[in-house]
């Protein structure tokens, strides 16, 4: 299987913006161990600017373009550092791409990043995936790396595709402010209905939401790629997703005869 995962900087980080050791070595662990299974993946990690708060160190996420660009430059060199050290443990061979939206947007660019990747995974190697916020603006007050994994996630043909984040998956309503709320493990069509779900908000550290995670699934269902949202804080969950266990929420995607 050829699985994309994205993950996001509330399961890299801690609250404080430095980096969660056990939780990246427990989720480097799961992916070498997935690949040596014979799959083929790609990892786009959110986390750079985390990273570079706990490095310079940055007491809150900063606010002005400047400095969130500035903190991706010192924290993406300590995200692939990481990376590298980790998964060479395992004896894997980590690429990385950075990227920014109008990449994605340009078909040629697009189709240079699409023919590297399939180049990297022919060679056996991980390629990891980030926007490139040093240079980036809108993706970066955006925060969309959801979107991007999307983007990866069809542009590569990829039979699924992994969103981790510190939520369980989508709900019926908002578990933090009812009680009442249910998990809802399958999703068949997202229509108008699943996406008022979504509702607003994210961690302080990270960008994103249920909102863009919504889009990203929409984006990867429509060209057949099942997506899953879950809880990053297990990385072991991932085993169960491959095998297509009821693993937080699963996005069915539309099957062409």
């Amino acid at each position: 299987m050829r699985v994309v995962v994205k993950v996001g900087t509330s399961t890299l980080a801690h609250p404080s913006g430095c980096l969660n050791i056990r939780q990246v070595e427990k989720m480097c662990k799961v992916l070498s161990d997935i690949k040596n299974a014979g799959n083929e993946v790609i990892l786009v990690s959110s986390g750079a600017i985390a990273m570079g708060m706990g490095k310079l160190p940055l007491l809150e996420r900063p606010k002005d373009m400047p400095t969130k660009q500035a903190a991706a430059a010192v924290g993406q060199c300590e995200l692939m550092y990481t990376y590298d050290k980790l998964f060479s443990e395992y004896n894997h061979v980590v690429a990385q791409l950075l990227v920014t939206g109008e990449d994605m947007e340009h078909e040629d660019r697009c189709q240079n990043i699409q023919n590297t990747l399939f180049r990297l995974l022919e060679l056996k190697v991980l390629p990891i995936v980030n926007e490139n916020d040093t240079i980036a603006t809108q993706e970066i007050a955006v925060g969309d790396n959801d979107t991007l994994s999307a983007i990866v996630a069809v542009r590569m043909k990829a039979e699924l595709l992994v969103i981790l984040s510190d939520i369980d998956g989508l709900y019926t309503a908002n578990p933090k402010e009812d009680s009442g709320a249910r998990l809802i493990p399958v999703v068949w069509e997202l229509d108008e209905k699943i996406e008022k779900l979504a509702g607003e908000g994210c961690g302080p550290l990270g960008t994103g939401g249920m909102v863009t995670k919504l889009h990203a699934a929409r984006l990867a269902t429509a060209q057949g790629t099942d997506v899953v949202i879950a809880n990053g804080q297990s990385p072991e969950l991932l085993y169960d997703i491959l095998d297509g266990a009821a693993v937080g929420t699963r996005f069915i995607g539309r099957r062409t005869e």
